[in-house]
């Protein structure tokens, strides 16, 4: 039977150095990818369309420490967060969507353990579904820490990111499906 997970697949889990050389490259490429940012009127990082590829790629385990990792650069002062963010962040106003991050990960990889993301519509999916999911945190803290209203959290920090975290999911989902065909392709 061949591997449910797509980095175990192509290069293996084999070995605690191998993993932590996934969890580095994985948090540093999540560093980076959250520097970008695109849409308009409001621009949107690329860090949830990362934590779904690393969730897809990774598995469970292997996705949430990579995000724990890539908390505690930023819990060092590293400046891995959207727009060079540090350990402010992990206490200011987006904080409850950078600790769900992990819960998204760890459940796109779930998803990826199961085998669900040798499917693209199944991907698709998962992805939409975690990626709603996110908004559990990330709304909660501002709703409890900053006192937030419910038409405001909508307004504000919801409603124009639903769409680039559609499309986001859309973007995971082809990029494993394309990951799995290179699988394919090698064994034959």
């Amino acid at each position: 039977m061949s591997d449910m997970v797509l980095s175990k697949a192509l290069v293996g889990h084999d070995g605690i150095i191998k993993k932590i050389g996934l969890v580095v490259l994985g948090s540093i490429v999540l560093a980076i990818v959250a520097q970008l940012s695109v849409g308009w009127p409001v621009p949107m990082s690329l860090q949830g369309l990362a934590v779904l590829i690393i969730g897809f790629t990774y598995g469970s385990r292997l996705a949430a420490a990579t995000l724990v990792a890539y908390l505690a650069y930023g819990a060092m002062g590293l400046p891995v967060f959207s727009n060079g963010g540090s350990l402010p962040s992990l206490y200011g106003p987006t904080a409850g969507f950078l600790y769900g991050f992990v819960a998204m990960a760890w459940l796109a990889g779930l998803a990826a353990d199961k085998g669900w993301t040798k499917n693209m519509i199944a991907t698709l999916i998962v992805g939409l579904v975690v990626s709603v999911l996110l908004y559990v945190p990330g709304l909660a803290w501002p709703a409890a820490f900053l006192g937030k209203t419910m038409p405001e959290l909508w307004a504000g920090w919801m409603a124009p990111f639903l769409l680039g975290d559609a499309i986001k999911a859309v973007i995971a989902a082809m990029v494993i499906a394309g990951g799995w065909q290179l699988v394919k392709a090698r064994k034959s």
